[in-house]
């Protein structure tokens, strides 16, 4: 739970700077032109310590906090103490990626927040705990239930565009957090099968 904890700190005291400061927040964020001319290449991980508004952060965090603490003991049993953070910094690489290369030559694109990294740690979650109840906006349902509706939505928006939404990101986390975490325990795929298949027993 240490490494949940420092995560959230740095995260949340970086993103207020970075919100009462302009310079920081663009020094931060992913900007195509800064990797391709300045090899700038921090921005691939330093873009998921600063986000848009209190919101974004809150709504980050808060995610991190309940599900990052039960992630985190099973990333530090199969790899020691620097688990769960290698874990989540690859995250945060994996996730911006596909966005990074798809808008390279794009200098009016920038990517900012922890999202993806936070999808991979939802995501993980749910291949441990598919029935366990979360809270969508104040809604009780099943965690599978929320993934499967979490990538329709984000095909959907991702597909249309136009809300200033990184929906790729959150994609290709949620696509990390369950890969890293089969070919980390490639048994949670049988439990993952055993737990689903008896909805009524958890």
């Amino acid at each position: 739970m240490i490494t949940t904890i420092l995560i959230i700190l740095v995260t949340c005291v970086v993103s207020f700077i970075a919100l009462q400061n302009r310079r920081l927040m663009d020094d931060l964020v992913l900007w195509p032109p800064a990797i391709n001319r300045s090899r700038e290449y921090y921005r691939l991980v330093s873009y998921g310590l600063v986000h848009a508004d209190f919101g974004h952060l809150f709504f980050n965090m808060l995610t991190l906090f309940f599900f990052g603490r039960v992630m985190e003991q099973l990333y530090t049993a199969s790899m020691g103490p620097l688990g769960f953070v290698t874990f989540y910094i690859g995250a945060l690489l994996f996730s911006i990626l596909p966005t990074y290369m798809k808008n390279r030559k794009n200098a009016g694109y920038t990517s900012l927040g922890a999202s993806g990294a936070v999808s991979a740690v939802l995501f993980a979650y749910v291949l441990i705990a598919p029935w366990s109840k979360i809270l969508v906006f104040i809604i009780p349902m099943p965690a599978i239930l929320y993934a499967i509706l979490f990538v329709v939505y984000s095909i959907y928006m991702d597909r249309r565009g136009g809300d200033n939404v990184n929906h790729g990101a959150h994609l290709w986390g949620a696509a990390y957090g369950v890969l890293f975490t089969i070919i980390l325990r490639p048994d949670v795929i049988s439990h993952f099968l055993n737990v689903i298949s008896q909805p009524g027993a958890f």
